[in-house]
């Protein structure tokens, strides 16, 4: 028995040598982040803001590949399913907490198979429309859906997407009836509301702060308890008239179970390195958007807590897993 014990400490100790090593020596090559979405959403942006910052760091390259499809499962269960060794990471956002609301079923065990490593960046959400719309304020859209219920519709990242049910809260608050139409990610949403395809369009900050700049498009509300920066001429939902609608997203990085702990706490502390740099927080800052800093065990239960609350928000919006 103590011989059991004894070649058991000495496995223990192998495994554990074997992570501090593989850790000291990465990255020793280029590193993978998969972006659940197309490019021109803020999931994308922040994927590459950070892969900037991690290349910097380390002196190793790493890079973006964007696979779209289903509400991010495609790219999700690709990383929940690679080879967990630090070369393979997930751009997961607020999305991620949403998806067990929304599929019956999911590929990969939700709650166990991606270790969350840290949050890139939080921001609010604007509401926008087309520089031609006729409304110039969140009440006069409202007040044209409650007298037309299912003419106006909104453009959306794609079914299940933070975009879409954060509009899908939206037309519960304000007790409105509009048509939803999914794209594949929040940068072709934004690009059907500057070709006035859709209405408006729910979607964060960052996605919306350069065609806004540019007057390509017109914000009407922002989420959070003060105006932001950035953009503010724009309301919040608070001046607006709507105090009640209250979202954010976040916007992170993820690994595949497995992934030795060591490696997990070295792009954290890198991921830290880089968010500090007073040029990362100002280039942030211009898009409405703040840094992240949690720990990967509390981003891990960020991300327990936000699986709940946005599954209360689904439910509470009708919305039925399929």
């Amino acid at each position: 028995m103590n011989k059991k014990i004894i070649f058991g400490f000495i496995a223990s100790l192998s495994i554990f040598s074997s992570g501090l090593a593989s850790a000291q020596s990465y990255p020793d090559r280029p590193v993978k982040i998969v972006v659940p979405y197309s490019a021109g959403g803020t999931a994308d942006y922040s994927a590459r803001q950070i892969a900037q910052k991690l290349t910097e760091v380390t002196k190793q390259s790493f890079f973006v590949e964007n696979k779209t499809g289903a509400s991010g499962t495609i790219a999700t269960n690709y990383v929940a399913k690679a080879v967990p060794d630090g070369y393979t990471l997930l751009a997961n956002d607020t999305t991620y907490a949403m998806l067990p609301s929304l599929f019956k079923t999911l590929p990969w065990n939700h709650a166990e198979d991606l270790e969350p490593i840290g949050v890139i960046t939080q921001t609010p959400v604007v509401l926008v429309v087309p520089i031609a719309s006729p409304y110039k304020t969140v009440a006069e859209m409202i007040a044209f859906a409650k007298k037309n219920p299912g003419k106006l519709n909104y453009g959306s990242g794609g079914a299940g997407s933070s975009t879409h049910l954060s509009a899908e809260i939206f037309q519960q608050v304000a007790d409105i009836d509009v048509s939803h139409v999914p794209y594949k990610g929040a940068g072709e949403a934004m690009l059907a509301v500057l070709s006035g395809q859709v209405d408006f369009a729910i979607t964060a900050a960052p996605t919306a702060i350069a065609q806004l700049n540019g007057g390509k498009i017109r914000a009407l509300a922002v989420t959070g308890d003060k105006r932001v920066a950035a953009m503010k001429d724009v309301p919040t939902f608070k001046e607006a008239g709507l105090p009640a609608y209250k979202v954010s997203n976040w916007f992170g990085l993820a690994a595949p179970k497995g992934t030795p702990k060591a490696i997990i706490d070295k792009i954290s502390a890198d991921m830290k390195k880089g968010l500090a740099d007073p040029a990362m927080k100002e280039r942030f800052a211009t898009v409405g958007a703040e840094p992240g800093n949690l720990t990967p065990a509390e981003f891990k239960k960020f991300i327990q807590g936000e699986t709940v609350v946005w599954g209360a928000a689904a439910k509470k919006a009708g919305l039925q897993a399929e």
